[in-house]
C-alpha cells in the first residue's frame, strides 16, 4: 500500500503540473475573460430558478477555442463529466461537490455593499481531452487588477479583491475513480483579472499557529518538510479564500484576519488577505499577521 501511495503520489504531480501548464497557455491565449453569458436572478423565483449561462458559455465560446475539449456538461448534468458526488477536503471532511459559488464559501456572494457584489452562478464542467474533468465557476463581472472601487474613502486598486477572480476550477485528475481528495487526485486552480491574467493552483495550504512579521512568517514557511513550503503570493491566497470549503475553515476563520502573502509593494512593505470580506491590504513588514503556507 506504501508503494501504491507514492507511485499515484508522482503520478497526480506529474498530471497537475502538466494540466496547469496547459490551462495557463490557454487563458493567455483568450484576449479578455468577463463578459460571456448571462446571469440573472428574477426576485419573484428565487436563486433556484435563475437564469444561469455564465460558466456554460464561458466554457463552450471562449475556452474550448483555445483547449482540448472532449465534453462539456451544462449546470444541471455536471456528473456527466465524471466527477464526484462526494470527495474529501484538506482537513478529512466529506462534503458534496460545490455547484454554486456560495458552496464555496457563502463570503463570496454576501453583498454588504454594491462593490462586494459576486453573483452567485452555477458551475459548468468540461473532460479535457487528457481525461481530467473539470468543474468550473464562472464571474462575468470579474475585474482586471488595476481597477478601483471606492468605500469609505478607500481608493486602492484591487483592494476588494475577491471581484478579481473571473475563473475558479475544481478538478479531478481521475475521475469518479477514488480516492476523490482534494490534494490528491481533486484540486483548485483560479485564474485572476480580465485582462492580463494569471492562473494560480495552491496546493496544501497550512496555517501556523500565532502571527509573525513578514521576514519570520517566510521562514516559519521554509522550515516546514525541509523547505518543502513557501509563504503564497496574493493571487494563491485569494484563491485559498475563495475554495474556503475545500481547504477546510481552519485555514481562513470567520473573522478578519491578515494572512501575509509573498507579493511585496517595496522593501518595507507588502500585501496581506483580510479572511473576513476578502480585501486585499498593505501592511508595514514589522506588523504581526497570521500566516499560511502552501507547498512548493
Amino acid at each position: 500500500p506504501s508503494l501504491t501511495g507514492n507511485i499515484n503520489e508522482r503520478t497526480w504531480n506529474t498530471q497537475r503540473k502538466a494540466l496547469y501548464a496547459r490551462m495557463s497557455q490557454a487563458i493567455a491565449l483568450m484576449p479578455a475573460l468577463n463578459g460571456y453569458g448571462t446571469f440573472k436572478e428574477e426576485s419573484s423565483a428565487g436563486a433556484s430558478d435563475a437564469v444561469d449561462t455564465g460558466a456554460e458559455t464561458f466554457i463552450t465560446s471562449g475556452l474550448s477555442k483555445v483547449l482540448k475539449i472532449n465534453n462539456i456538461c451544462s449546470p444541471e448534468n455536471v456528473y456527466d463529466c465524471g466527477l464526484p458526488r462526494q470527495l474529501i477536503n484538506v482537513g478529512g471532511a466529506k462534503m458534496a461537490l460545490p455547484r454554486t459559488i456560495d458552496k464555496l464559501n457563502t463570503q463570496i456572494v454576501t453583498d454588504f455593499t454594491e462593490v462586494f457584489s459576486i453573483p452567485n452562478t452555477k458551475a459548468a464542467a468540461f473532460e479535457t481531452q487528457n481525461g481530467e474533468s473539470i468543474l468550473t465557476f464562472y464571474n462575468p463581472n470579474c475585474t482586471a487588477a488595476d481597477v478601483v472601487k471606492s468605500y469609505n474613502s478607500l481608493e486602492v486598486p484591487g483592494y476588494f479583491a475577491k471581484q478579481h477572480v473571473c475563473v475558479n476550477f475544481i478538478y479531478d485528475l481521475n475521475g469518479v475513480k477514488g480516492p476523490n481528495t482534494v490534494g490528491k487526485d481533486i484540486g483548485m486552480m483560479s485564474v485572476m483579472y480580465s485582462s492580463d491574467s494569471k492562473v494560480v493552483m495552491p496546493m496544501y495550504p497550512r496555517l501556523i499557529s500565532g502571527d509573525m512579521t513578514h521576514e519570520n512568517a517566510a521562514k516559519a514557511c521554509r522550515n516546514i518538510e525541509q523547505g518543502q513550503y513557501r509563504l503564497p503570493n496574493i493571487e494563491e491566497l485569494l484563491s485559498i479564500y475563495y475554495n474556503k470549503a475545500l481547504v477546510g475553515t481552519g485555514t481562513f476563520g470567520t473573522t478578519n484576519n491578515h494572512a501575509w502573502s509573498a507579493t511585496s509593494i517595496d522593501s518595507s512593505t507588502a500585501y496581506t488577505f483580510g479572511g473576513g470580506w476578502g480585501i486585499k491590504y498593505m501592511m508595514p513588514k514589522s506588523k504581526p499577521c497570521s500566516v499560511i503556507c502552501v507547498e512548493r
